[in-house]
């Protein structure tokens, strides 16, 4: 007599999925803002918008994922900070239209499903959206054998905000003389890990040796979290107003900054008014990568950026003395041109 099969013989486990959602459960329901009127654990999440706040609100949503910063987190057994780099790349997106996030879904393709390891990937999910002041409405944990190789897993995002019609940032009003303001980024985030991993391969260098300059591992840095920019750009939007704004991810400066400029603009970019932190420059001198390429492939230390008038400029660094508060510098000015990023040494 032939032996029965199950579910579980074919490489999916569906009491280990039960307990993951019971380790979660307490975390995730952490994140709720008043607005949530659904649990975890339904077919969908549900969001009660308090369309009195707004005269016209807009939804804006953002997907994204990782990329092959996972193959970092995995080789160095640390997965608690992905989760950040996730709801980051999603809600830094959406917030340079002015929305602010209302709520995030998320996506965990994984091997095999080990209740102990997904708590750690959605810890830090849970931790990413308490930065983003956004709840963790739902999500999707799918057990894929024989798709993925052991140990790997996959992670994407889906972000939901909310802007008033009025107050919709789109670069339309950007004209010459203008500004650009530049936030540092806390490392790589989550753009050009290929490049960076294949230098590290190419010279034999293991995620978990020692740097000095770094102060780390080269994986700890590597795995340092993407910055979330939400809880300080959003209230300074409050108060003053802003002409446009950039996300820096892949493609970086070069790549990104345009992305807000009217056609018949430019961006003169000063390379000199900011420290490049060390983990490029040794990447860059490891790997011989032309500089054009690392500005074109890293955020070079600036993960988000402002565009406002020369006074409104005058303003943030008196009043909100962004120099110290977000370790901010005008990195650039507007100028004629044909919607390009320019730069003198590139």
């Amino acid at each position: 007599m032939k032996k029965p099969l199950d579910y579980k013989q074919a490489g999916v486990n569906i009491e280990a999925g039960n307990e993951a959602v019971r380790l979660i459960k307490a975390d995730v329901e952490s994140t709720y803002r008043s607005e949530v009127i659904s649990t975890l654990g339904g077919f969908a999440g549900m969001f009660a918008l308090d369309v009195g706040k707004y005269k016209e609100p807009i939804l804006v949503s953002g997907t994204d994922g990782v990329g092959t910063k996972l193959k970092v987190a995995i080789e160095m057994g640390r997965h608690n900070t992905v989760g950040i780099d996730l709801v980051a790349m999603c809600v830094n997106d959406i917030l340079v239209t002015g929305a602010e996030p209302l709520f995030f879904l998320d996506y965990l393709a994984i091997e095999n499903l080990e209740p102990a390891k997904v708590k750690e990937i959605v810890s830090g999910i849970v931790e990413g959206c308490k930065q983003a002041g956004c709840s963790l409405l739902g999500g999707e944990t799918a057990e894929m054998p024989g798709f993925y190789h052991k140990d790997e897993y996959d992670l994407a995002g889906f972000a939901v905000g909310v802007v008033e019609r009025s107050r919709i940032i789109d670069g339309s009003s950007i004209q010459a003389g203008d500004l650009v303001i530049g936030i540092p980024s806390s490392g790589l985030h989550s753009n050009g890990f290929s490049l960076a991993r294949k230098i590290l391969e190419k010279y034999h260098i293991p995620f978990n040796r020692f740097n000095e300059d770094l102060g780390k591992t080269w994986g700890e840095a590597l795995l340092e979290p993407t910055k979330i920019y939400v809880k300080e750009v959003l209230p300074l939007l409050d108060k003053y107003p802003v002409k446009g704004m950039a996300h820096i991810t892949g493609g970086g400066l070069l790549e990104n900054l345009n992305r807000c400029l009217p056609k018949n603009m430019d961006i003169e970019l000063k390379l000199s008014a900011w420290s490049v932190p060390s983990i490029f420059t040794l990447l860059q001198e490891l790997g011989n990568v032309y500089t054009a390429e690392m500005y074109r492939t890293f955020n070079m230390g600036i993960g988000y950026c402002l565009i406002v008038s020369q006074e409104t400029a005058n303003e943030l660094f008196a009043h909100e003395n962004l120099q110290e508060t977000l370790k901010a510098a005008i990195i650039g000015k507007v100028i004629p041109g044909r919607g390009e990023i320019v730069c003198q040494g590139l």
